[in-house]
């Protein structure tokens, strides 16, 4: 008897059960309908330039003079890219963005690894080993961050040319090395700060040392600053065209200067697909470097933010 009126109670309890959980939201809200529309337009706001530099690369001189630049190309040719990369007049030479693209390399990479690891023990030792001073030395760091760069090429270019290595790559490599280690420093500073204190002072207290310390500990748990600060570094030295061309001469000139020297040329007809085409394989670079690395450069640039 009582089972039987169980069974017939319960489904008038489950009828009365409230719903539970979050409401559904509906899709074409006010709400949505405001973010996802301001989305695509900052979207289309960025991809239609990159659009138009693409099928201009792709077209012929006499397709582009027909006046039609959103219209996809009728006949693809890569012949553009070809005569950017490897014939191309950037100045007295005439041998495209080949040479200068080597150079960028042969900049960028120790400009940013001897940066990085500078800065990474730089952090870590205002971040973990007090000293006297440690304070002061920090806020005159993060000051000449800010200084502007103009102001400081005058009497970069005294020292190079003392020093003997003005207008060499090698003299490049120094100058963003040193521009690059004030905000390279703050990031990795804050980084190890985040870390919890206890796994620093438990290595101390089993008798480890300075490098210990930031070899078996720091660095094993910095890759994602590591990213930001590569990330930071590639961008900035790729892309920079006044210290390319302050401190080298034609024979070492960045991918950059070459790019400038493609786009404004005054001799001969005006080339709009190899100089759209020169644009992009100048920046390839930088856009793989954030294709690839984007989500790691997402997470350490807040984790680089949490303390100051």
């Amino acid at each position: 008897m009582s089972d039987s009126v169980a069974l017939k109670s319960a489904p008038a309890a489950a009828s009365k059960a409230e719903p539970w959980g979050a409401k559904p939201r509906r899709a074409l809200s006010g709400r949505n309908i405001m973010l996802y529309g301001t989305l695509i337009v900052a979207a289309l706001y960025y991809l239609l330039p990159l659009y138009v530099m693409i099928v201009t690369s792709l077209k012929g001189m006499p397709e582009i003079r027909l006046g039609n630049i959103f219209s996809p190309p009728l006949e693809i040719t890569f012949e553009p890219w070809a005569k950017a990369w490897a014939s191309a007049c950037t100045g007295l030479n005439c041998d495209g963005l080949s040479r200068g693209f080597w150079n960028s390399v042969r900049i960028t990479v120790p400009s940013t690894l001897i940066s990085i690891l500078v800065a990474s023990v730089n952090g870590y030792a205002l971040a973990n080993w007090k000293f006297r001073g440690a304070d002061i030395f920090f806020t005159i760091l993060i000051v000449g961050a800010f200084i502007p760069y103009q102001v400081m090429i005058y009497p970069i270019v005294i020292v190079l040319r003392e020093m003997g290595i003005y207008g060499t790559l090698t003299g490049l490599v120094i100058v963003h090395t040193i521009f690059g280690m004030p905000i390279l420093t703050l990031l990795f500073r804050n980084y190890f700060s985040a870390l919890p204190e206890e796994l620093f002072k438990a290595a101390r207290i089993d008798g480890a040392g300075f490098w210990q310390i930031y070899l078996r500990i720091m660095l094993p748990m910095s890759l994602p600053i590591f990213v930001v600060a590569m990330i930071l570094q590639i961008t900035g030295i790729w892309n920079d065209f006044l210290f390319g061309v302050v401190f080298t001469r034609p024979e070492v000139y960045p991918m950059t200067v070459q790019l400038n020297n493609i786009v404004n040329s005054v001799q001969g007809v005006k080339e709009y697909n190899v100089n759209m085409a020169a644009t992009l394989l100048t920046g390839a670079v930088p856009l793989i470097v954030y294709f690839v690395s984007g989500r790691l450069f997402v997470r350490g640039i807040a984790a680089g933010a949490v303390k100051g």
